[in-house]
C-alpha cells in the first residue's frame, strides 16, 4: 500500500511539471488516503503484535 501511495505522489509530481493541475490535486489526494492507511494498518499490527506476545 505504501508503494502505491509513492506511485500517485511521483504521478502527482509529473502532472504537476506539465502543468496539469487538477489530475496533480487528485493524484495527491489519493496518495495522502493511502499513506494514511498504511500508517493506521501499521500501526494497529504493531500494537496487535506486542498484545499477542503477552
Amino acid at each position: 500500500m505504501l508503494h502505491y501511495a509513492v506511485v500517485f505522489f511521483v504521478i502527482a509530481l509529473i502532472a504537476a511539471l506539465f502543468g496539469f493541475g487538477g489530475i496533480a490535486a487528485g493524484a495527491v489526494s489519493i496518495a495522502k488516503t493511502l499513506f494514511f492507511v498504511f500508517l493506521v494498518l501499521a500501526i494497529a499490527s504493531f500494537l496487535f503484535g506486542l498484545i499477542k506476545k503477552r
